[in-house]
């Protein structure tokens, strides 16, 4: 089993006794148990990484630890963004989670107009925080020391500005009706920026699919099988890291 992780503000630059408190603190010596000999990470969950042994508890929620070097962990090309639809109800969290545990590197929360859920005024600002909440717990728990970033609701507009900065984008669609091509045998950037964007349960509108071409998206679709919102980012980006080689 990998050591566990922990998220702290911020690294010293050397090898150092470090005391982890606060809510991560009490998570490993409350909830995790922790001891002295057993070892950790730490993390600042943007990279900048350390190995540490267990020298001390104090309380219930410190732990003093031995840091080895800092280290910093390069980011991954290509990179992957999903934008995500917002789905119903904890779907939205369920997403990110697992694209989280998958190894996507970006997630953009999109206010498509076939959403059914609306980020507005205090309640968006909570579901931002949930879903900011998940992909830190879920990088955590999968052992990441590079969180995905988690933007800021965007515009269909603002969607399709990313999808022209891209090396390669596509809108996964599962319309029978309008051609696809299969995602499995896509040209794919060695490196750059990917950007899959993943529609809401009612499919993405014919001006949106419209306008995400124009910035230069393409329509692919993964399978016979039509995946629901929450689910598809993550199947995506499970075959793009298979394809481009992250996963080797």
């Amino acid at each position: 089993m990998t050591a566990p992780v922990f998220v702290v503000d911020e690294l010293p630059g050397a090898r150092s006794a470090f005391v982890l408190d606060g809510p991560e603190g009490r998570h490993a010596v409350s909830v995790k148990r922790l001891h002295a000999g057993e070892e950790v990470v730490l993390t600042d969950g943007a990279g900048r990484w350390a190995r540490g042994e267990v020298v001390a508890t104090e309380g219930r929620d410190r732990l003093v630890v031995s840091l080895g070097e800092v280290t910093e962990e390069a980011a991954e090309s290509p990179r992957i963004t999903v934008v995500q639809a917002l789905p119903k109800g904890d779907r939205g969290e369920l997403a990110v989670e697992t694209m989280t545990e998958t190894g996507v590197d970006a997630i953009v929360p999109w206010a498509a107009s076939r959403c059914i859920t609306q980020w507005k005024g205090e309640r968006g600002l909570k579901a931002l925080a949930k879903w900011r909440a998940t992909a830190r717990e879920a990088g955590k728990q999968s052992r990441r020391v590079r969180f995905p970033e988690v933007a800021e609701a965007s515009t269909t507009k603002q969607v399709a500005a990313l999808v022209a900065r891209a090396d390669f984008a596509a809108v996964l669609h599962e319309d029978r009706a309008y051609p696809s091509a299969p995602l499995a045998t896509a040209e794919l950037p060695s490196a750059g920026e990917i950007v899959l964007i993943v529609g809401p349960e009612g499919g993405v509108s014919p001006e949106e699919l419209a306008l995400f071409e124009e910035a230069g998206a393409k329509a692919h679709r993964l399978g016979r099988s039509v995946l629901r919102t929450s689910t598809a980012g993550t199947a995506a980006t499970a075959l793009l890291l298979g394809r481009t080689g992250r996963w080797s």
